[in-house]
């Protein structure tokens, strides 16, 4: 009897090779799917890590579960790679996707929203006068944040902390790009009335 380590390496090796002839495990894969081969992964690892970890800090507010959280996104990620379709959307859309279940899952966990640790290092390292005006208006952003539905937080999040466009928070979400487009600009007013007053 193989051992696991050996039967792991026997599929990965036959994923790989049937990668190469552009079949996915559903059968041939006209687009090419791309997330076939270890690089092609970590590529996408490399291109997507720090957006993915900004995105989900956001909606975690807590490094340390953030940090968690991120890397059993992309482990979950990497274990199915494999069921990746370039028909559904990019292959970033796709990370953020499980990104966002994986944070959900430890918000539900927690049953409770955790505030930040820590304000982030500022790397310019501003006066202490320039220091407290940019804390009063951090709090004065989380605050107008508070006040928004969790879905406006989330689409928030996704174009802000994640860097997504409309299209990719659209198949993040599963929502229309002139919704994501239109809920979108609805949050950002809110939010800009929400720190004028």
């Amino acid at each position: 009897m193989d051992s696991p380590e050996q039967r792991n390496k026997d599929v990965n090796d036959a994923a790989i090779e049937a990668s190469g002839r552009g079949l996915t495990p559903e059968g041939p894969d006209p687009l090419g799917a791309g997330l076939d081969t270890p690089q092609s992964f970590e590529d996408l690892y490399r291109n997507t890590f720090p957006r993915v970890y900004a995105y989900v800090a956001s909606l975690l507010r807590d490094r340390s579960a953030a940090e968690d959280v991120t890397a059993v996104a992309f482990e979950r990620a990497y274990r199915r790679r494999g069921r990746f379709s370039a028909r559904r959307g990019s292959p970033e859309a796709w990370v953020f996707g499980i990104a966002r279940n994986a944070a959900l899952d430890e918000l539900r966990k927690r049953k409770r929203r955790a505030p930040l640790e820590g304000e982030p290092e500022d790397v310019w390292a501003p006066s202490p006068h320039e220091e407290a005006e940019l804390a009063f208006r951090r709090e004065e952003v989380r605050a107008a944040l508070a006040t928004l539905d969790p879905r406006d937080r989330d689409l928030v999040a996704l174009k802000f902390a994640g860097g997504l466009s409309n299209g990719e928070i659209a198949r993040v979400l599963g929502l229309s790009d002139t919704n994501v487009g239109s809920r979108l600009h609805r949050a950002v007013e809110k939010l800009r009335k929400a720190c004028q007053s």
